[in-house]
This record gives structure tokens, C-alpha cells and sequence, in this order.
């Protein structure tokens, strides 16, 4: 995870602020955390995260806008929730799902995987520019 940047959208303060630890106490770095839609799509207009944590429910609004947009641009995206996945809509269906409260070993590993398989990715895509 070291230096991959991870946008982390959460309304509730302080589980914003313990899911900002855990990425900081695994190298990544933080983006945010911002607590709607607005702020969010603020922060992705400013730059692109390496992959995003999303709460669903951000008070009388869903993160589903922000999530399409990270899906538009092939930004890896996790979905952090206390529903359980039947709220999510079809196209997200095989997306990463979260349970809260969050175990600080499952962030970890998703984390790990997803910030691996981009390494993976970009480095593939810049090995392929440089021939």
C-alpha cells in the first residue's frame, strides 16, 4: 500500500477517522475523508485516488454517483456499509462489500489485494508505454 493514495467517503466522523488510521498504519495515503457526494465528487475533480472506501448511506443521499464515476475512470472502489449486500444495485453486484463495524484484518487484506492489483495494472500499462 505504500504511498497509494485511498479517497475515504463516511458521513459518521469517527468511523471516518479510525478507517483513516488503519490506511494510514498500512502506508496509504488518505484523501478526505469527506462526508457526501459533493465533497467527493470536489476531491475527484482535484485528483484521481489510487482506489476509494464508500460508505452507502451518507445521510439523505447514497454514494452510488460517486461510485459510478470511480467505475467510469477504473478506479478500484470497496463499499463500506452496515447493510448487507441486497442493497446494492445490479451493477455493483460483484463490487468489494464491507461490513461495519469494519475488522481492521479485512480492511487490511482488501486493501493489500486491491492496492496490489493496481500496482499490477500500472505497471503493466507503463511497461507497455515504454517499448
Amino acid at each position: 500500500m505504500d504511498g497509494l493514495s485511498v479517497l475515504i467517503v463516511e458521513d459518521d466522523w469517527l468511523v471516518a477517522d479510525a478507517i483513516e488510521r488503519q490506511v494510514d498504519e498500512i502506508g496509504g495515503w488518505v484523501v478526505g475523508p469527506v462526508a457526501s457526494v459533493a465533497e467527493a465528487m470536489l476531491a475527484l475533480s482535484r485528483a484521481m485516488p489510487d482506489l476509494a472506501l464508500l460508505d452507502i448511506n451518507l445521510g439523505r443521499e447514497t454514494s452510488y454517483a460517486i461510485a459510478d464515476a470511480l467505475a467510469a475512470r477504473g478506479t478500484p472502489f470497496i463499499f463500506v456499509t452496515a447493510y448487507d449486500r441486497s442493497i446494492l444495485p445490479d451493477r455493483f453486484a460483484k463490487r468489494p462489500l464491507l461490513s461495519k463495524p469494519l475488522s481492521s484484518a479485512e480492511l487490511r487484506k482488501e486493501l493489500v489485494e486491491i492496492g496490489l492489483a493496481h500496482r499490477s495494472t500500472s505497471a503493466d500499462a507503463t511497461h507497455g508505454q515504454q517499448r
